[in-house]
């Protein structure tokens, strides 16, 4: 199985222009909206995809936001970039995700919680963390099309399905199906394509602290309660809540500015409803 995942990450097809466009862009110390709107506006994707987050339940804007231009002034410049290259590099990567019984669109709801809790939780403990952290959280589940498609090539979808069922770690069933956890294929995947070290090492010690690298143990930690938070199949689920707290509690952070989030989350997307 390792083999078969090796296979389809050296398969990936190269990054489009756009994501290097974004990529040397979201380098400059200087950044003006018109200059990412000039290439936001090349990729249609990229467009649906800012206007879609931009007028979801989770932001809850007064007014429809209508235009990219709009949209990026109200998500903000490092926002909108994350969400551009997450868009793109999501759809470079996607198959589907039938392996885990669940929708591509299930999959986008779980990238825009966890750029959410990014804005707003993260935003509480550190300025720089959430700049660090935007990419990551919204990408950090990147890896399960390649687990979905490996575990249906292998005819492993049912037993695979039911050991999701029986569990409330899909981590753990990655692993013990795989051989690797999302957050490793992920990282791995990034590191094809020769993306930033934050984003490979953060994602990829997810669960991992022991082996990871002391300037990137924060961040694991916070994208592994953010994962636990926005799980795919059952997102800010009650039992998702309260393991996230518990692990909270554990990394030694402050669990009240997380359970704010949650709430303000929740509160957004049950009276979009």
């Amino acid at each position: 199985m390792k083999k078969l995942i090796i296979e389809k990450i050296d398969a990936l097809p190269p990054l489009p222009k756009s994501v290097l466009e974004l990529e040397e862009f979201r380098k400059m110390s200087k950044k003006e909206p018109l200059d990412l709107l000039k290439i936001i506006e090349k990729d249609p994707l990229i467009i649906t995809t800012v206007l879609r987050v931009a007028n979801s339940a989770m932001f809850g804007f007064v007014s429809q936001v209508e235009t990219p231009s709009r949209a990026i002034s109200l998500l903000g410049i490092n926002f909108t970039i994350s969400l551009a290259l997450g868009s793109v590099i999501q759809n470079l990567v996607k198959s589907n995700l039938d392996s885990y019984n669940v929708s591509t669109e299930d999959f986008m709801f779980s990238s825009n919680l966890a750029s959410s809790l990014v804005n707003t939780w993260v935003s509480k403990i550190s300025f720089d963390l959430k700049e660090d952290l935007l990419l990551p959280a919204f990408l950090q589940e990147t890896g399960k099309f390649v687990i979905s498609e490996a575990i249906k090539d292998n005819d492993q979808v049912a037993d695979f399905q039911n050991q999701l069922e029986l569990s409330n770690n899909i981590s753990a069933v990655e692993k013990e199906f795989i051989g690797f956890t999302c957050a490793r294929i992920t990282a791995n995947i990034f590191k094809h394509w020769h993306l930033s070290h934050n984003l490979i090492f953060s994602i990829g010690f997810v669960e991992d602290l022991e082996h990871c690298p002391k300037d990137y143990i924060k961040k694991a930690k916070i994208l592994e309660i953010i994962k636990i938070l926005c799980d795919i199949r059952k997102p800010l689920s009650d039992q998702n809540i309260k393991r996230a707290l518990h692990k909270a509690n554990e990394y030694g952070l402050d669990t009240e500015p997380l359970l704010q989030s949650i709430d303000s989350i929740k509160f957004k997307l049950e009276n979009a409803l």
